[in-house]
């Protein structure tokens, strides 16, 4: 097909394509607005050795998942819990709490889902508070040189987490997009050999069009 040939198309069908990407997009942007919104509140903690030298330093590197490890437990949500005086299992606290470890930058990092964001702040600055306060009281165990510290590196905040209302239309339209011009090739190719107008006449018959009969209203008939 020549490019006349597309324009056409798009001329004659192009509203499909519209209509399409108008209600993938308005659909999706009403589903996001009728969804909760959930924030996401994340805190890190840096680790750091009484001694800085090489060998300190990759104790603190191996002993990072096993920190990770002792604060994503059933005791440590329940510790939570109670401080704050949430209404909450342990086990449905955790499923909204993540805790990874960054060995190259020595911290770990907490992650607290919540329909409230400043409650999911209150969670995950608890959280971090009982991994400091762990390692100080561990530390009385150990002599000076090998102590490991745990601190707070900044507070807390929250973050929109979903819906992400201008994500969520803009892959929407694009669907649009793409489902609107598989309609048309559709529906083009179903309408082949059905001729519209004299210059598709005279490029499919390779004639030049003299006249044409003008329609005929059923009155007239």
């Amino acid at each position: 097909m020549k490019v006349q040939d597309y324009l056409q198309v798009l001329r004659r069908r192009g509203w499909i394509i519209l209509v399409t990407i108008l209600v993938t997009a308005t659909s999706a942007f009403g589903f996001s607005k009728l969804q909760t919104p959930v924030y996401r509140s994340s805190v890190r903690v840096g680790i750091q050795t009484a001694r800085a030298d090489w060998g300190a330093a990759q104790t603190v590197k191996i002993l990072l998942d096993s920190y990770v490890s002792f604060m994503y437990t059933r005791p440590i949500a329940q510790e939570v819990i109670d401080d704050l005086g949430l209404m909450r299992m342990p086990e449905d606290l955790k499923g909204d709490v993540k805790i990874a470890s960054d060995s190259l930058q020595l911290t770990i990092q907490i992650d607290v889902d919540d329909f409230d964001g400043e409650q999911a702040n209150r969670i995950a600055r608890r959280w971090a508070e009982i991994l400091v306060d762990w390692r100080n009281s561990e530390n009385q165990k150990q002599l000076k040189e090998d102590r490991v510290f745990a601190t707070i590196l900044e507070e807390p905040t929250y973050r929109l987490l979903r819906p992400k209302i201008a994500i969520n239309v803009a892959a929407a339209s694009i669907f649009g997009l793409i489902f609107g011009v598989l309609v048309v090739w559709i529906l083009e190719w179903l309408d082949i050999g059905i001729i519209y107008t004299p210059h598709e006449l005279e490029e499919v018959a390779d004639l030049s069009v003299v006249g044409v009969i003008p329609p005929v209203s059923s009155a007239r008939k």
